[in-house]
């Protein structure tokens, strides 16, 4: 049955752990070893993380526990899935997710 996510802009790590269905230290292990979670920081440098941060959650969870990959294993699908998702000749898209990016801070700043 797929996860019903909230549907919000940013999630605190509690939050972002029922979801997935793990404990915080576990979202916070896998930060470490998953280069691609980077969650946002609030003025009380609280993590904050995006829908997409939930959705590569849901996705290392299904490869640890149900496919079983390693850690090793699950980093490596994970960034040959974003290899080929992004193409090498698309700057456009690259500014575009910078732009959001600064405009989600600049909302969190509440400017």
């Amino acid at each position: 049955m797929p996860v019903q996510i909230p549907d919000k802009l940013y999630f605190k790590i509690g939050e972002a752990a029922e979801i997935v269905g793990v404990e915080t230290h576990v979202l916070r292990y896998w930060e470490s070893e998953f280069p691609q979670i980077q969650p946002t920081r609030a003025g009380s440098k609280q993590r904050l993380y995006r829908r997409q941060d939930i959705d590569l959650l849901l996705e290392i969870k299904r490869l640890l526990y149900d496919e079983k990959f390693t850690i090793s294993g699950a980093r490596k699908r994970i960034a040959a899935r974003a290899r080929q998702a992004r193409p090498a000749d698309a700057p456009t898209s690259l500014l575009s997710s910078i732009r959001r990016s600064l405009l989600e801070i600049k909302t969190l700043l509440g400017s």
